[in-house]
């Protein structure tokens, strides 16, 4: 029987700051059947210049780049917030560190999972302490070359730590051309891991044909409304897609069977049926 795909519906930054927001997002992926739902944490002092965060950004948050990506931020109390309003829903959650000190700051909740964003994954500082940690980590593999993806699988191994890959590309949104999916085969062929998806392509159907090409777990970006402000939600799927989406997902997955050629019961009584007259033209 075909392994159930691993569905996360990745919440990102599309909450913009806003707790009601993120609460709403969380709602949406646990009603609609994800397994979990992941967060992105930053120091941004760590993160980005003071050159860059003094630039200038008009946001709803303020006229600077600090403004606007301060705003977006969550700190402790909220994210402590986050962790219990996940219990109660039922659902897992946990985030992608973008600086060694967010990933520390994030193992005071216990989170059952770790991820490693693409464009962290050169980052080996980082790609230790995670791996440490000996949690399921998901790796994206966008923007990176297989010299990469070998040295973060390397690091993993070494450290005991089970991981697999996700297959990215890393534009928002993707162009359906530069999905590419016959990597997934390729990256599973020459790493011998398993392979996961994380899509930011605008749409369902290459998700779809993703979930047929034995990925073993599906990120998505989920938000309110795609014309909300933000930089992914472009690149996100509403809640009435990601309904559609987890449906015919785990459809997929029940349809793809074991390869093994058999004839069931009910198509043997069809077979009496439609062949009943063979004998008589012989």
């Amino acid at each position: 029987m075909t392994k159930s795909i691993f569905i996360i519906g990745e919440v990102g930054i599309n909450h913009n700051g806003d707790m009601s927001i993120c609460k709403q997002l969380i709602d949406v992926a646990a009603d609609a059947g994800c397994d979990a739902v992941k967060l992105q944490k930053r120091d941004i002092d760590l993160v980005y210049s003071k050159e860059m965060l003094d630039s200038p950004r008009e946001s709803p948050w303020g006229l600077t780049q600090r403004d606007q990506k301060a705003g977006i931020e969550f700190g402790v109390e909220q994210y402590s917030e986050i962790d219990q309003y996940c219990k109660e829903v039922g659902i897992e959650w946990f985030a992608s560190a973008w600086d060694t000190k967010s990933q520390i700051f994030l193992r005071q909740f216990n989170c059952n999972y770790n991820k490693v964003a693409s464009a962290m994954i050169i980052c080996k500082d980082l790609l230790k302490i995670v791996a440490d940690e000996k949690k399921h980590t998901f790796i994206s593999t966008g923007m990176s070359s297989y010299d990469d993806i070998q040295t973060a699988i390397n690091i993993f191994k070494q450290a005991d730590c089970p991981f697999e890959i996700m297959h990215t590309v890393s534009t928002y949104p993707m162009n359906d051309e530069d999905a590419n999916l016959n990597m997934i085969k390729t990256l599973r062929d020459k790493f011998q891991c398993d392979v996961g998806y994380s899509g930011h392509e605008a749409g369902l159907a290459i998700s779809y044909a993703a979930s047929a090409l034995g990925i073993t777990s599906l990120e998505r970006h989920i938000t309110l409304d795609r014309a909300m402000y933000g930089s992914d939600q472009s690149a996100s799927v509403e809640s009435h897609g990601l309904y559609q989406l987890v449906g015919a997902v785990r459809k997929i997955t029940k349809a793809m069977g074991d390869g093994k050629k058999r004839v069931n019961k009910d198509e043997m009584l069809i077979a009496e049926k439609l062949r009943s007259h063979i004998n008589k033209l012989k």
